[in-house]
């Protein structure tokens, strides 16, 4: 057997972890969302913590994730005039766009929702 490094020792309990998704009306979905949002906890913190388990106290990692396919890589490329296969420019660029959507919401001008240019 292979001596895994030790930084990857403390890793074996969260790979054995399962994640559970719940099929609920949206009015349970609205009600965890919005108490995660004014709590300043992911969903999945809010989740725990109504079923009575443990809970960081904070986020190892805070950040926003998104699944991104090849066309919306290549949608994204062309809308920042970037080459397709530079993820990490992209990433930078959408990182901004995000960063300003926040922006716009604290001084509560227009929608906040960029249009496709």
């Amino acid at each position: 057997m292979r001596v895994k490094p030790v930084r990857w020792q403390g890793s074996d309990e969260a790979i054995r972890a399962v994640q559970v998704a719940f099929d609920v009306e949206e009015a349970v979905l609205e009600a965890v969302r919005t108490a995660a949002f004014e709590q300043h906890v992911s969903t999945s913190d809010q989740i725990r913590q109504v079923l009575g388990l443990a809970t960081t106290s904070k986020p190892k990692r805070p950040r926003l994730t998104v699944s991104l396919n090849a066309a919306d890589y290549e949608f994204l490329a062309a809308r920042y005039g970037l080459a397709p296969d530079d993820r990490l420019a992209i990433k930078e660029r959408a990182t901004r766009d995000l960063i300003a959507f926040a922006s716009s919401k604290k001084k509560g001008s227009g929608t906040g929702k960029p249009g496709r240019k």
